[in-house]
């Protein structure tokens, strides 16, 4: 069977097609500069290979859809309904799905939740203290994300040091436009920075990260902004970019900035350093005790300096 796995970016579509189970690759590929998916869709290089389905890394779709689904309505209601939760992801694999739905009518697609990594968290780990109905009736807790990231960290990081998963004490760091961290317990996540939405924890590169809710309150009434500006300002130029004041966030822009004497982007730097080590700590206390740290992301591999 051949599936085409597809990682959908804003302007990009990343995909790699895969003979299973035996996972060789027949063919992979990145377009870029996508304005119409239906169009990128065309032109997939598959070579001479059949798609046989067609499988999403999906972001957030709640409490019910965690782990895989075949994509149906329902699937696509749950994305529509946690949009408002993950503009930045929801909306692309809304887009995508349909236009794969359009392009390859009768081809099945499949959608791999982020979030089902986190499922094994302890309630005392994923209940905010908000009102009883906002948890019962909206779901509102804590999912976390970049599941595929840490759950490969959970397997591949015993596989390194030899020795056994389940006697293992581990903090995942991936680090990169979008950044989390989780303690990992005996191979299962225990703990995440990343809350109910991708916009929580650590300073992304454009998203504001952990910040008081009454904080955003203050600026709505003081500015009289709508919904939709405070979500635009947050997610567009906040995290290591409000920071830094250096537009996009891009770690390797800020790091020459602070080369060049740029004491805000030395800050940033310095606050996402902060965050990291404070988190590793605190993780190593959650666990009573930490046995490794491993690093992944963009940011992860390439940046040794803050690592």
């Amino acid at each position: 069977m051949n599936i085409l796995v597809v990682n959908l970016g804003s302007t990009s579509l990343k995909y790699q097609l895969l003979e299973m189970p035996a996972e060789t690759v027949l063919a992979r590929g990145r377009l870029e500069r996508v304005s119409d998916y239906r169009e990128a869709i065309r032109r997939i290089d598959t070579g001479s290979h059949a798609i046989d389905a067609v499988a999403f890394k999906t972001v957030l779709g709640g409490k019910p859809y965690r782990g895989t689904f075949r994509i149906d309505e329902g699937v696509l209601a749950a994305l529509e309904e946690y949009l408002p939760a993950a503009p930045a992801h929801n909306a692309i694999y809304l887009t995508g799905i349909r236009a794969f739905q359009e392009t390859l009518p009768g081809v099945p697609l499949v959608a791999a939740f982020e979030t089902e990594f986190h499922a094994t968290m302890p309630e005392y780990a994923v209940r905010y203290g908000v009102p009883a109905d906002w948890r019962e009736k909206f779901g509102i807790r804590r999912y976390g994300f970049h599941g595929a990231s840490h759950d490969y960290v959970s397997r591949r990081v015993p596989e390194i040091l030899a020795v056994p998963a389940g006697t293992l004490r581990l903090v995942s760091c991936h680090l990169g436009g979008s950044s989390s961290m989780c303690a990992i317990a005996g191979g299962r996540s225990v703990d995440t920075t990343m809350g109910f939405s991708p916009q929580s924890g650590l300073e992304n590169a454009t998203r504001h990260g952990d910040l008081d809710v009454f904080a955003v309150l203050y600026m709505m009434e003081r500015n009289g902004w709508s919904i939709e500006e405070v979500r635009r300002q947050l997610a567009r130029t906040g995290g290591l970019a409000g920071l830094a004041g250096i537009a996009g966030g891009d770690v390797r822009d800020i790091e020459a900035a602070a080369q060049d004497g740029n004491r805000d982007a030395a800050l940033a730097l310095e606050v996402f350093a902060y965050q990291i080590k404070k988190t590793i700590g605190a993780y190593a206390a959650a666990m009573g005790g930490l046995d490794a740290v491993a690093f992944t992301g963009g940011i992860g591999e390439n940046a040794p300096k803050l690592r």
